[in-house]
């Protein structure tokens, strides 16, 4: 509305050119969002689409809802391979670079030694634990896996199995030890001069190739870690 000087009265419409600009400015923004989500999206398909994509550091973080799980935030690389069950909203399963995946869980053989308790703590490092072995499947794919290492010489593994009091054995979570489900050589745990902690004995041929040792013994070990769904 006009006054008698030409000019706008107070609570009148702002000019067109305003309002027109602050729709600009919201569809502007609109777009900007658009082609951000566009852009994960296609970071996303590509891991799905070209192998050679897959191991890259923005693969366990496409579900950017996701809390971070300790693994994820020690490594930068990961491969991954199609292995969830059909049917989920998730289609690969991830585990870091060099780490070896068998079903839902991500295994690392190192190449260096260390008595037991450097070993668990470097797990523990990882984002990982030493490895708990929870069926003959498991126990064989580990045994395959130590055989068919790169080492010029493999020597025993330590895994999360160890005993606080003589024949009391634990794993390192907590998951209870089932003897029928445990894998000694004959006439081992034998506990000869404190043996209390638990390696996978190479030489031995599988599945029955666990060993106690004593806890100050160097040796490889086994890391494991839930692998990532993306």
């Amino acid at each position: 509305m006009m006054n008698g000087q030409g000019r706008v009265s107070p609570g009148s419409a702002a000019p067109a050119e305003e309002r027109g600009c602050s729709w600009l400015k919201i569809w502007v923004f609109l777009i900007f969002a658009l082609a951000i989500k566009a852009a994960i999206g296609t970071l996303c398909l590509l891991f799905v689409l070209y192998p050679g994509f897959r191991s890259c550091s923005l693969v366990p973080f496409c579900h950017s809802s996701d809390q971070p799980s300790a693994l994820q935030q020690q490594f930068s690389e990961w491969e991954c391979d199609s292995a969830v069950p059909q049917g989920t909203d998730r289609g690969w399963m991830c585990c870091p670079k060099g780490w070896r995946r068998f079903q839902g869980s991500c295994y690392f053989l190192s190449p260096d030694m260390m008595s037991w308790d450097e070993s668990a703590r470097n797990c523990t490092g990882m984002g990982s634990q030493l490895v708990v072995i929870t069926s003959k499947a498991e126990q064989e794919f580990l045994s395959e896996q130590i055989s068919q290492s790169k080492q010029p010489k493999p020597d025993n593994f330590y895994i999360g199995l160890f005993a606080e009091q003589e024949g009391q054995w634990q794993w390192v979570d907590k998951t209870p030890y089932n003897g029928t489900a445990a894998f000694w050589r004959k006439g081992e745990p034998n506990y000869l001069d404190g043996e209390n902690c638990t390696v996978i004995h190479v030489p031995t041929p599988t599945p029955n190739n666990w060993n106690d040792v004593i806890s100050n013994l160097e040796c490889h070990r086994i890391c494991e870690a839930a692998a990532v769904t993306v």
